[in-house]
């Protein structure tokens, strides 16, 4: 198989053929069509997240096509479209996995972090932790569901039932998060970089009721906030955004150190919350709402062996929507 494969964080993933093994009991080899850049691809690759074994490949919004079937696996048929998200392994034992929070189970391992993952033209995923896919999808436009659209959906449940939701980055998760939104009767207010204008833009034609820098106050206060930009010092600013009992959810795996605030920002019972990983529940639960919230990503195709120029063009803030890795062929 063709693959980009990470040997030393900080440097530039390097193209590599390697074989493929047969799957192993309860895994499904899966030929790839699309795989996602995501946020959480960047901080492996740049060392931000600890511990990841190397070589690695990198990428965990992944949409193939089922080639080969280990030994005790049901439910999935050859040639059938399936996702693979970040969640790869758990152990089903702790008291996490038992109590429905698989996603804080210690012993979890991770597509394209501490398993191997999408930028590649084939991968081995353990069939429990990957899902059909509608086969009249776009595989390309579909990738981006499998993270972006996850982490959102379980960062919006934390976020709870206000009205006036605040999203501050709008990149890939954020794109598709307004959408669900505007489906469910809910206002969007987007914080983006002050020029950002393609970003800027896309909030506007999805429906955001108002759209401004980070830095800047909102017309009205905001029920939750949503941080998907790594800037810590924008945990202050939604603090401030958002009403008394506001909630302020940060979403991503890695975020800049927070500053200090003062105590009133928190007082009148607002409060912070972190999402880890997702669930397969979570999973389920928003593949099902893709279709009845007619939710479209918008994407940028690059081809497999361009993995660095997307990675580089996210680091940058140059991608509006999401990027998203095609292998040749597929």
């Amino acid at each position: 198989m063709r693959a980009m494969q990470l040997h030393r964080c900080g440097e530039l993933l390097r193209a590599v053929s390697l074989d493929l093994p047969d799957p192993s009991p309860g895994q499904i080899r899966i030929a790839i069509e699309a795989c996602g850049v995501c946020r959480t691809d960047l901080h492996v690759v740049d060392g931000e997240l600890p511990r990841a074994p190397l070589p690695i490949i990198p990428g965990h919004e992944v949409v193939g096509r089922v080639s080969a079937l280990g030994a005790g696996v049901a439910g999935f048929a050859i040639g059938e479209r399936v996702g693979v998200p970040w969640l790869g392994w758990t152990c089903g034992q702790c008291a996490y996995c038992r109590g429905g929070q698989e996603n804080l189970c210690r012993a979890a391992r991770f597509t394209g972090y501490t398993l191997d993952g999408g930028y590649a033209d084939a991968m081995l995923a353990d069939a429990r932790y990957c899902f059909k896919l509608d086969p009249r999808l776009d595989a390309a436009h579909a990738a981006p569901l499998l993270c972006a659209g996850l982490i959102g959906y379980r960062a919006l449940r934390l976020a709870g039932e206000g009205r006036r939701i605040g999203l501050y980055g709008f990149g890939a998760a954020a794109h598709i998060l307004t959408q669900v939104l505007r489906w469910q009767g809910r206002e969007t207010f987007a914080f983006t970089r002050p020029d950002d204008r393609a970003a800027q833009d896309l909030a506007r034609d999805l429906g955001a009721s108002w759209v401004g820098a980070a830095e800047e106050r909102p017309p009205v206060e905001l029920d939750a906030a949503i941080l998907f930009a790594p800037v810590g010092a924008h945990v202050p600013l939604a603090l401030q955004a958002v009403r008394p009992g506001g909630i302020v959810v940060c979403a991503g795996i890695h975020m800049s150190d927070i500053p200090g605030f003062p105590y009133r920002l928190l007082w009148e019972e607002r409060q912070i919350r972190s999402v880890a990983n997702l669930t397969r529940q979570d999973a389920e639960e928003f593949l099902a709402l893709v279709p009845q919230a007619g939710i479209e990503t918008t994407i940028e195709r690059h081809s497999l062996g361009e993995a660095n120029v997307a990675l580089d063009r996210l680091r940058r803030g140059a991608v509006t929507g999401a990027a998203v890795l095609i292998p040749e062929g597929a």
